[in-house]
Order: C-alpha cells, then structure tokens, then sequence
C-alpha cells in the first residue's frame, strides 16, 4: 500500500515539477540568465508561485505524518501546482520559451541534482518518508534553476568565449568591411533598419535581425549571416549594464559610432543616469583615431557628454548649429515632410511615411550617415520615401473603423510622450491603452505619473492594464489634470482592455495607441 501511495505521489510529481521547471527557466532566460535579476525577479513575484511555498508546508508535515490523508493532501497540492504551472505557460506567449543548446544544458543539470538529491534521501530517510522529499524539492525547484546556471557558469563561459573567437576570425577574414556600430537609451533599433533601406542601394549591408544587441546576438548574426561580399555590418548595441557596449565594441571594432539618445531606461539595473551616460558613450571610445561619432544633438545628456570627443563628431538635430540639421516642414497622419541641410551646405526636402515629428532626429541620424558614407542627399529622397514603420513602433495596422497605433515596444519617458502626442493629431476616437513603464528604478512612478499628465491632455480614453501600484501613478497623474473618471479604466488583462475599447460606442473612426506591452516577466 505505502509503494502504491509513493507511485501515485511521483507520477503527479513528474508533470507538475517540469511544468514548474520550464515557467523558471523561460523566466530566467527572459532575464539574461542572469541570478541576481532572476532572484530579484523572484522577490517581486513571489505570488505568482504562492502554491509552491504551500508545497513546502505540505512537504514538512509529509515528513512527520505518513499517514493517508497526508498523502492525499501531497497529491491535491501537486495537481494544483500543475495547473498553476500550465496556466502560466498558456499566458506567457509574448515571447516564448526558446529551447537553446544552454537551456538543454541546464534542465540536464538540474535533472543530475534531482537525482542526486532523491538518492541521497533514499539512502537516510525511510522510504515512506520519500513523498515528503518529493514535495520539498518541488517547493524550492526555482532555486534549482539558479543553483544549476551558477554550477554551468564556467561551462557557458567557455563555448560562448569560442563562439566569440570564432565571430572575430570570420569578420576579421571579410577586407575591407566597415563597422557601423548603434547604440542608445531609445531609438537604436529603428535607425538601425533606417539606415539599412538608405545605405542598400549603394552597399551589400548586413544588420543585427530584430532586436538582436546583446553580445552572443551579434555573435550569432556574424557566424551565421556574414558573408565575404559584405561591405557594411550595422550593428546595434544594448546595454543594462555598464561594460555592456565595451564587450560587443571588443568583438566588432567598430569604425563608425552612432548613440541616437541617452536617457533614464534601465535605471532599475544601470541604478543612475551617469552610468548610462558613461555605457552609452563606451561606443565613442572604442572608435579608432580617424573613426566617425554621429551624436543626437538635441539630447542634453549627449551634449553633456560629447565635449571630449570633438575631433570624431558629427551631429544631427533639429536645432540649427554645427552638423547635419533638419526642419520640420508639415506633419499629418499620413506622413512627414522635412528639409535635412548637410554641413557643407546641401539641403533637400524630404518625404516619409513615418507618423509624428518625433521619428525626424532618428531618420535625421540615418540620412548624416549615409551621406558622410557618400550617398548625395538628392539621392536619399526615394529610399527616405520607402521607409516602413519598424514592427511595434507606431505601426499602423487598420481594420474597418478602427485604426490600431502598435508602439508597444519597450516605452519610454520620451517616447511615451512623443507617442500620444502623435495620437492627439488624429481626427476621431482616441484611445490609449497602455500598462505603464518599467525599469525605471526609484524615477518610476515619477515618470508614469508624468505621462498620465501627458495622456490626459491628448487622449479621450485612457485604458489601464496591470497591478494597481503600477498603473496608480499613471491615474493620478490624469487626475490631476481633470480627466473625466468615466473614461479612465482600469483593466487586469490586455485582451479585456482591447475588448472595451473596440466596444466603445462614438462618432468617428477609432484610434487605440497601443503603448508597451510588458514582456512576461513582469
């Protein structure tokens, strides 16, 4: 009787422990697969896994009372725990689980400590007490994860150092390349694909895919997509930490440096705006004498910075001094029309489709670029006019009387701001749906009570999604400004925010600003 008890109690086991398993390695792997994120992470969400620290409590009392309702409990607490589990794993569909040759490692390791942790309470512990084990080891499994990515640390640290070395040799074996490195608190990735439609024409380019801008991203753009008729590699770099842009400058070498914005994103890992400043600027440094550093010049942090590197500078702004200066010309929702006038004095009126005057720095950036590269302003006309909305920043998408605005990547104060602005310049509904900004440390709900200021001077209905401390800030800020309550909503899910607002009843055609869309970690 007690053997079939332990088979039924390990058979429940089984499901629920690697359903538990997979939601912390995604979550682990959604922060770097780095511990002290990842423990951080754990701290701030510990409710999310409130049934495995009832577990433990339920393993504790197994261990003392072998008796039948005893095990009975173990089991409805294991079929919960797979529930739960499968749940998350239904709702976690942002950015899925990627089953990488070092998650495969890891959920090895943590299968080698598993048995070794059931063998050894075999050989101690009596076996009707095994259950208890059972039900212990599966309340503390997110510690098997950390425990297990600290044991493959030198194992990791090893293969990617040979990736690495791999990456340099093939980019070093391509003559003549040159190196285009990007960086910048917000708008690095969409002057990486502006840059891309400018330079194409005229170069073979290879770019970093999507938003690849870690080290090993990069690594495994070069290993896999580098080839030698390549004359160009746009490479985009991020960071959340400092030493982030160094790293990446130490494979690539970069010739030419673009940081099209410094400010307060990531203050949650960088912890203060000159961290951020110093990180982004490590792209300046790495540059070679002769090298070229095109710098946003209507950014203060930028300016602060810039002084010591005049002899490789070149701006681009939309105020007129030294640099490549652009002018706004009309703006409308269907585009933008702009002057750019080059430092020698060439000057030509441009056309996008690109909606709002806040995306004219970031095309401005691309097309200093491409001309100091040799490409005539007159002839950045047509590639200018082809340029596509990058997917989630303010692409339109249009469905009968509704228009949706996606600019649901990674929000920020500046461009939060630039967003419903842009919205407000829409004639009909317009409606804003948004669950706030994250990684913005201590300035966090500073900054949210700030756009919900913004909103309320340019939107007609502002639909919250998430936990009431997080998007608090953000109604009080529309408070302040007298937003009407009736319209302000408050919503735990993005599907039931979007099933309102498609469900409003008003004269005119919709407008929904989709802005930020918190990844599944948070």
């Amino acid at each position: 009787m007690v053997i079939i008890r332990f088979i039924i109690t390990a058979a429940l086991f089984i499901p629920a422990f690697f359903l538990a398993l997979r939601y912390n390695i995604h979550m682990l792997q959604l922060n770097g697969y780095k511990n002290n994120e990842q423990i951080s992470w754990l701290r701030k969400n510990i409710r999310k896994q409130w049934i495995l620290i009832f577990a433990f409590a339920v393993g504790v009392l197994r261990l003392f009372v072998t008796s039948l309702p005893a095990d009975i409990l173990c089991w409805i607490t294991l079929y919960l725990i797979f529930l739960v589990f499968r749940a998350h794993k239904r709702l976690n569909t942002k950015k899925k689980l990627v089953y990488t040759a070092r998650v495969k490692r890891l959920v090895a390791t943590i299968i080698i400590l598993l048995m070794a942790a059931l063998v050894l309470s075999a050989v101690f512990l009596k076996f009707e007490r095994l259950a208890g084990i059972l039900m212990i080891i599966i309340s503390v499994q997110f510690w098997f994860d950390i425990f297990s990515n600290l044991v493959n640390r030198p194992v990791e640290k090893s293969i990617n150092n040979y990736y690495i070395n791999d990456a340099k040799k093939k980019l070093r074996s391509v003559q003549g390349i040159k190196v285009i490195g990007i960086t910048g608190s917000y708008g690095k990735t969409s002057v990486k694909f502006y840059l891309n439609t400018l330079l194409k024409n005229h170069f073979n380019v290879l770019i970093t895919p999507e938003s690849y801008n870690t080290p090993m991203g990069v690594v495994k753009t070069i290993r896999g997509s580098l080839k030698p008729t390549h004359e160009i590699f746009v490479c985009e770099m991020g960071a959340r930490y400092v030493g982030d842009i160094k790293e990446i400058c130490d494979i690539v070498h970069p010739e030419m440096g673009i940081i099209t914005s410094i400010g307060p994103q990531h203050l949650e890992t960088f912890g203060d705006i000159e961290h951020i400043k110093d990180t982004k600027f490590e792209l300046a440094d790495a540059l070679p004498a002769g090298g070229k550093l095109f710098l946003n010049g209507d950014n203060k942090y930028i300016q602060e910075k810039a002084g010591s590197y005049k002899d490789k500078v070149f701006y681009y702004s939309e105020e007129k001094g030294e640099g490549y200066n652009s002018e706004l010309i009309s703006v409308s929702h269907l585009g933008t029309q702009f002057r750019v006038t080059a430092p020698g004095g060439e000057s030509e009126e441009f056309t996008m489709k690109l909606v709002g005057a806040h995306n004219i720095i970031n095309v401005a950036g691309a097309i200093a670029v491409a001309n100091t590269l040799g490409i005539p302003l007159k002839e950045l006309k047509v590639p200018v006019r082809q340029i596509q909305p990058v997917e989630h920043r303010m692409q339109l998408r249009a469905h009968n009387d509704v228009t949706i605005i996606d600019d649901a990547y990674n929000s920020n104060p500046v461009g939060s701001k630039a967003a419903v602005e842009t919205l407000h310049m829409f004639e009909g509904v317009r409606i804003l749906v948004t669950p706030g900004m994250v990684e913005l440390g201590e300035k966090e709900k500073e900054y949210n009570y700030k756009f919900g200021t913004y909103a309320a001077e340019n939107c007609d209905y502002i639909l919250l999604v998430g936990k009431e401390d997080h998007i608090a800030p953000i109604r009080n800020g529309a408070a302040e400004k007298g937003f009407p309550e009736e319209k302000l909503r408050c919503f735990g899910k993005l599907e039931e925010a979007l099933e309102y607002a498609y469900s409003i009843k008003a004269e005119g055609h919709k407008y929904i600003l989709l802005e930020n869309d918190l990844p599944d970690n948070y």
